[in-house]
């Protein structure tokens, strides 16, 4: 269960009852029950949860009846379990309730009324949730949580003021540890199953008085609650010691402790007496009266036990920070040394290797999704339950650093639906990764090029499809912060999520220029052949209208479901770009349609789509529409377009980059990923 550790700082008292209030307490009588319950926090899942007016939301309804039933009654402690109606064992939901065991049946009752008010409107649709109360506590979850030691998630509240450092009182640390061992037993020692494992204790030192309180779920064995409690005292060593007032809080059990009586003096009835252990001495050697005020026993075992613990453990956390320090400066230099300047705007998403390590599982092959020249996509997930999707790039990856740096540089700046989200990175020794949101289906090649597949997108769903990927360009082209150009436009680019909407990713061959730039030149071809314009290929002209190049070339790939480069695989083939040309002016546009869209299309749609796409495919750059208008055309399906010209067909021996980019039997390559050298322009 992916809870998170919460920690908080109180700056006034520990508890916040009135001075009247707690004088009463200290005379033995325990605050009104007119004093509200005191709420502390509540969690709810975040990845784990149910759709409503389902059968789960309709059993947890009952189960929160069931436990507000029960509220009106005697019982401190209540469970109950509620399985699907439907027979589907999924739709199980378990609940609990527990009061603290020393407060009073109408304190409990009124407790828990805010208990499952406040879990019941705060936690919309999560099939698991705890509230905690000073003086109660709920919880539910779709597993069995009866019986079971559960720690996370885990809450502290600690009082920032500390306990004057008298010579007398130097010891009060002893003293606390001692008394809440001394707690610890009485609420463990002895105690059978379903017994209320619970227990206060008062400890002194000099004019110091010291009170703790400890307990259990009464469901626990004795081994698991004796366990629980002494993992809370390991947190307490962190947080609490030299402190007034404290208290450390798992769903199993709980820990408080205090300068003043904040709690009421019951007594615990037993089935049978707590065993005393052996090696428990009397402070006063056995000659005293065990009944008078201070007598009390000591335990230097388990004290031992627990003190060396302490001092080892504040030892290890001081070499830790140290540790996580020197590696922060480390790299932060890394960081500095390869983005200059922008390193403190990328410091916090960086990642460190360690924590890319553990979400992916130590990058397992069941944990991989994907694999290509540039290296292996894996799937991970971070402790708060965040799916992701871990890009490792190989030594021999044709991504080298430039591309990694150009990527991080621009995705880091922009936001938009249908781009992916860049969430962080690692840069450590030869390591080069990013971390981007985990989309679940794949890539739009792998629908659209798939015999089988591609039956799954119908028309509505490409159309989707093609208008987002339109908006995706134009943010960049014109609404970004920076004048981006892809120049690696492609349906293997294109992301789809849960709902199919398209996401552009891979940005590693992508640059900026000034906002009123027309074209950049490059020495050097980069991008995937079939995608690329003419001038781009011949003269190492690239500007936005490279990219509505490409965008129209896979306007006409959605519509086909047909790849562009079969022109260059078979010789005798028409390509699509003659193909569609050839059906247009036949005034036959519908011929090139993938017969799969035969039953979902709109014909209207689909004709403007394909005149789109070879407004966006002319050959000279000047004649393609800008992204603005391509958008306007696509949402306004009722605008007269401008009449086509010829496209620029790329068949061969017409028009082949003579870039030097060519194998040893003078073929043209399909993907050319090497680095351009441009001049990069701020907006």
């Amino acid at each position: 269960m992916p809870y998170l550790h919460f920690t908080f700082h109180l700056f006034l008292s520990f508890l916040p009852y009135s001075a009247a209030a707690m004088a009463e307490a200290h005379d033995g009588v325990y605050f009104h029950t007119k004093e509200p319950p005191v709420y502390l926090y509540h969690f709810c899942s975040t990845n784990k949860n149910f759709t409503p007016n389902s059968s789960y939301h309709f059993n947890l309804n009952t189960v929160l009846s069931s436990l507000s039933s029960h509220a009106t009654g005697a019982a401190e402690f209540y469970n109950t379990t509620v399985n699907g109606g439907d027979g589907i064992a999924t739709e199980a939901i378990y609940g609990l309730f527990l009061c603290r065991g020393d407060i009073t049946r109408q304190m409990c009752k009124k407790c828990l009324e805010l208990a499952i008010q406040r879990i019941a409107s705060r936690c919309f649709y999560s099939k698991e949730a705890i509230v905690w109360y000073h003086e109660c506590l709920v919880r539910y979850s779709n597993r069995s949580i009866f019986s079971a030691l559960e720690e996370w998630p885990r809450l502290k509240l600690v009082n920032i003021s500390t306990i004057p450092k008298s010579p007398e009182q130097r010891s009060v640390g002893w003293v606390l540890a001692n008394t809440l061992n001394e707690a610890l037993a009485e609420a463990t020692d002895g105690v059978e199953a379903g017994e209320k494992k619970f227990a206060t204790r008062t400890g002194k030192s000099g004019n110091q008085r010291v009170y703790a309180l400890v307990q259990c779920s009464p469901d626990l064995r004795s081994g698991d609650c004796r366990r629980c409690l002494r993992d809370m005292m390991g947190d307490i060593s962190l947080c609490c010691l030299g402190r007034e007032s404290g208290m450390v809080l798992y769903p199993s059990c709980s820990l408080m402790f205090g300068s003043r009586l904040f709690y009421r003096e019951v007594e615990v009835v037993r089935r049978r007496p707590a065993r005393v252990p052996p090696d428990s001495v009397p402070i006063d050697g056995g000659q005293g009266d065990p009944t008078r005020e201070g007598a009390r026993t000591v335990r230097p075992r388990i004290i031992i036990m627990v003190v060396i613990p302490v001092v080892l453990t504040v030892l290890l956390f001081y070499f830790v920070i140290y540790s996580l320090r020197r590696k922060a400066r480390k790299r932060y230099a890394i960081l500095k040394e390869n983005f200059g300047t922008e390193c403190t705007t990328l410091e916090s998403l960086q990642f460190d290797f360690a924590t890319i390590e553990a979400t992916t599982n130590r990058f397992s092959i069941r944990n991989r999704i994907g694999r290509g020249g540039f290296g292996e996509v894996y799937k991970g997930t971070l402790s708060n339950g965040q799916e992701i999707a871990v890009k490792r790039l190989s030594a021999s990856s044709a991504q080298g650093m430039m591309e990694f740096k150009n990527e991080i540089l621009l995705i880091a700046n922009l936001q938009h639906r249908n781009l992916v989200r860049l969430l962080g990175f690692c840069l450590q020794e030869h390591e080069k990764i990013l971390v981007y949101e985990f989309i679940p289906n794949k890539s739009l090649d792998y629908f659209l090029f798939d015999s089988q597949k591609k039956k799954l997108l119908n028309w509505s769903k490409r159309f989707k499809i093609i208008k987002g990927v339109g908006r995706a360009i134009l943010y960049l082209h014109e609404h970004s912060r920076l004048k981006i150009i892809h120049r690696d436009l492609k349906p293997s680019n294109i992301l789809l999520d849960e709902n199919m909407n398209p996401k552009l990713s891979d940005f590693g061959m992508a640059r900026m220029v000034a906002i009123d730039q027309e074209q950049e030149c490059t020495r050097r071809i980069v991008g995937t052949y079939g995608y690329m314009p003419p001038e781009y290929v011949n003269f190492g002209k690239y500007s936005e209208k490279s990219d509505i190049f490409s965008f129209g070339v896979m306007i006409l790939e959605i519509i086909c479901g047909r790849k562009n480069s079969r022109s260059y695989e078979l010789p005798n083939m028409d390509g699509l770009l003659t193909y569609a040309w050839k059906q247009w002016k036949c005034e036959t546009p519908m011929e090139i349609m993938d017969p799969n869209l035969k039953e979902s299309c709109c014909e209207t749609e689909v004709i403007k789509c394909i005149q789109i796409g070879l407004l966006c495919v002319q050959e000279k750059a000047e004649d393609r529409p800008p992204m603005s208008r391509v958008v306007s055309y696509l949402s306004d399906l009722s605008v007269e377009l401008p009449f086509p010209r010829e496209p620029a067909f790329f068949e061969l021996g017409r028009t082949e980059p003579d870039s030097g980019h060519r194998s040893a039997n003078n073929s043209i390559p399909s993907s050319i990923n090497e680095m351009s050298i441009t001049r990069s322009f701020p907006r």
